[in-house]
């Protein structure tokens, strides 16, 4: 097992000074190769040192500017501090660098989402999906990305996947009666839904506000 292996494995067994011990002989045994650096970039992302994160990811971007591992890094850095026109930028980048699975595009169409530019996160998020159409996040989020967009018929379908594989799911609920109330005249189908996304969790305000204002316009 090589240096960057052990690593990862201890990274993964949450020992993480050893992982750390063993990604720096890995960088120090070959100083060249970038994986080294993304893999302790990644260790020090989960450690909340987003500062040194960057520095080991953009180095690793400086020794093999196509690692699309890299890039995906440093994305997700700027994206969980809210820089997301960068992100963006960066996760097309891994994607150019063939960066695989469904992961990249969701996280894409996430940051155009968080701009308020659907259309823009639109075919990101619908390629997300057809990567890991199992995936119940991903097909959520298309479907709520789709309601913002009125695409309401479609929104629908994915809307109601999530909730025939997962009925529990109070979002999936939620979303799919305020599309009832606002695209169709299926008013008890849209309270129904809302009932069923407060009744699952207690908490959500903005579920009862929206059932109770359907509710009083059928009065």
């Amino acid at each position: 097992m090589s240096l960057n292996e052990q690593g990862i494995q201890a990274f993964q067994e949450k020992k993480y000074e050893e992982a750390a011990q063993f990604f720096t002989q890995a960088i120090e045994a070959e100083p060249n190769d970038a994986l080294g650096y993304v893999n302790f970039g990644n260790l020090l992302a989960v450690l909340n040192d987003a500062e040194r994160a960057e520095r080991f990811f953009q180095k690793a971007i400086t020794v093999d500017e196509k690692s699309a591992t890299a890039y995906y890094g440093l994305a997700n850095l700027y994206y969980n501090a809210e820089r997301y026109i960068e992100a963006a930028k960066l996760y097309q980048k891994s994607i150019e660098h063939g960066i695989e699975g469904a992961d990249a595009y969701y996280m894409l169409a996430k940051s155009f989402e968080r701009e308020e530019q659907y259309k823009l996160a639109l075919p990101y998020m619908q390629r997300a999906a057809e990567l890991a159409p199992a995936d119940l996040q991903i097909r959520l989020s298309y479907g709520i990305l789709l309601c913002s967009l009125e695409m309401f018929e479609i929104a629908q379908g994915e809307l109601q996947f999530v909730i025939d594989e997962d009925w529990n799911n109070a979002d999936a609920h939620y979303n799919l009666g305020v599309l009832y109330a606002v695209s169709t005249e299926r008013t008890e189908d849209a309270l129904y839904h809302l009932k069923q996304a407060f009744t699952l969790q207690p908490a959500f305000d903005q579920a009862k506000y929206i059932y109770d204002m359907v509710a009083q316009r059928m009065n």
